[in-house]
């Protein structure tokens, strides 16, 4: 049985692209919205058609600039509860600031649930996002979370090139260990894992290769690419114990600095990333990297969630 308001779908200017992506699939047209600048470098942002009683989704990533996406969603958020929406449901492709999730040193704050806490008190009922960077942060949230995986996407490629027999996945590093060895078992393959460790201080870094990947298509599996050193020292690492090519599965291609040069010199062979972050100028050019899009994934989410299915069964 669907949600008895009509499904109304928004956006902010960071996930323009891919919103018209998820409408497509949905076949219904994206909410009329201003999103713009006062002359002062105010965000105003407007909703231009009524959406009283409706179930209405609003798509933003948090992606660079950070702060000025992000005030742009509760923005929205807060102006569908004043128009009298019945549900608002955020949608993050990509939720910002996740990396502080915790607080590991002293006096510094736990912006994740400071995020989380934002969300809520802008009006949010539900919050749906992609591959966060810490499982634990569904849990600063006191209302419903559907956490989907950009691997569905990666794994469903994988599949159409035809190397599962010949291919393992990889851990960049430890703390991704649980990731990979999820796509492994999805793809029903074998898992491989870069152990990263300095012996010494000032002495350079040792990557240690658990598994084989002598003769294989290497998968390395990671949520994300910033600077991008990890991922290119992984793929050197395993490129040097024997694997005919290394292809990299990122779902959110921050991409920051020279990050795009860095792996157009690698041993990279292939990045493939989601459209949850629009590519930067650097990464538009670089003919390493290839998008596969989230709209599809999305867009079926929002549709399920709407009429009241399941969204966990996605995966399945």
């Amino acid at each position: 049985m669907a949600y008895p308001g009509e499904l109304k779908v928004f956006c902010g200017t960071a996930s323009r692209a891919l919103t018209a992506g998820i409408c497509a699939h949905l076949r219904t047209p994206a909410g009329e919205a201003i999103v713009d600048r006062f002359n002062d470098g105010e965000i105003r942002v407007q909703i231009g058609e009524n959406i009283r009683g409706d179930d209405v989704f609003i798509i933003n990533s948090t992606a660079p600039p950070v702060n000025d996406h992000l005030m742009e969603l509760l923005m929205l958020i807060d102006a569908a509860r004043r128009a009298s929406a019945d549900r608002v449901t955020a949608v993050l492709p990509y939720f910002g600031y996740a990396r502080q999730d915790r607080k590991d040193r002293p006096r510094v704050p736990i912006t994740a649930k400071l995020v989380a806490n934002l969300l809520v008190a802008a009006g949010a009922n539900r919050i749906l996002t992609v591959d966060l960077h810490c499982d634990q942060i569904q849990g600063f949230f006191d209302i419903p979370v559907d956490h989907l995986s950009g691997d569905v996407l990666f794994a469903n490629h994988v599949r159409e090139r035809d190397i599962n027999h010949n291919a393992v996945v990889v851990s960049p590093d430890m703390g991704s260990v649980k990731r990979a060895r999820e796509v492994a078992k999805r793809l029903d393959i074998r898992l491989v894992i870069v152990d990263k460790r300095r012996p010494k201080e000032n002495m350079s870094e040792v990557m240690n290769v658990i598994g084989d990947a002598e003769g294989m298509h290497a998968l390395i599996f990671d949520d994300m690419v910033d600077t991008a050193g990890t991922l290119v020292k992984a793929a050197q690492a395993i490129k040097e114990h024997g694997a005919l090519d290394v292809t990299a599965c990122a779902t959110h291609p921050v991409l920051s600095g020279g990050a795009a040069r860095l792996i157009q010199e690698s041993v990279l062979d292939e990045l493939l990333v989601s459209d949850s972050i629009p590519l930067n100028e650097k990464a538009k050019v670089c003919p390493k990297t290839r998008v596969l899009s989230l709209a599809p994934l999305i867009g079926e989410a929002i549709r399920r969630i709407h009429d009241e299915e399941s969204v966990s069964s996605l995966f399945q």
